[in-house]
């Protein structure tokens, strides 16, 4: 089983990877993660907080034949101060091209420094866009502690029929579903080894399934936290 954690573009159903809060040495860090999925869309979701404040975040995002993208963003006393997004999207409804956006805003919230690069062009943002992406931010930060709030986290890793074992390497042999799956779903984890995401909970001796998000290949790796913008 595969336990390289490397961002790539999924081709089905996709959400969230795991955690309630934890604390880091002194600081106060508190991880939150989750996900949702929109029609073709299905977002990744990670986010931290230092006390009670915003300090990163992060998202996967896949939208099937139209492409996929990850970004990273940066706090700083409460406000969004930088963030840098990586895909690609498709072009003339024929092909992907990759794409990037680099953005770094005043404690006042302008956009001091802008950088968009399509296909090798740089084109503008509009001012439309800059709140888009903001707003993107700020419903991480809502979604996810939303998500936490019922107890549910992402969980990934792989079943073979018998047995999970989750990215993290915990093995369970006791899988709950709290979700009616259609039969071709049920039928496909009963014969076939496979990768699968789901938002749920871990417990001592079994794990829960609220919600299927994610079945794919057992070749397909795990998703890590993107990480784009240097220390």
């Amino acid at each position: 089983m595969k336990k390289i954690l490397l961002p790539s573009l999924l081709v089905t159903l996709l959400v969230g990877c795991s955690s309630g809060p934890s604390n880091s040495k002194l600081e106060q860090f508190t991880e939150y993660t989750g996900g949702q999925t929109m029609g073709d869309t299905t977002s990744l979701y990670w986010y931290t907080e230092k006390l009670v404040s915003p300090y990163t975040a992060a998202d996967y995002v896949a939208a099937g034949d139209y492409g996929w993208y990850q970004t990273d963003y940066r706090w700083a006393d409460g406000e969004l101060r930088e963030l840098i997004r990586e895909g690609e999207q498709i072009k003339d409804n024929q092909k992907l091209v990759p794409y990037r956006i680099h953005v770094r805003f005043s404690k006042e919230g302008d956009a001091v420094y802008q950088q968009y690069r399509l296909d090798g062009k740089v084109l503008p943002l509009t001012q439309n866009k800059l709140s888009w992406l903001k707003q993107e931010a700020t419903d991480i930060t809502r979604l996810t502690k939303e998500q936490d709030d019922q107890d549910l986290r992402l969980v990934q890793g792989y079943w073979d029929g018998s047995e999970f074992e989750t990215c993290a390497g915990r093995t369970f042999d006791q899988v709950e579903f709290n979700q009616t799956l259609p039969s071709f779903v049920v039928n496909r984890l009963a014969l076939v080894d496979s990768y699968v995401a789901f938002l749920g909970a871990e417990y001592s001796d079994k794990v829960v399934v609220e919600e299927l998000l994610m079945l794919a290949e057992d070749d397909h790796d795990c998703i890590e936290r993107p990480s784009l913008i240097e220390e």
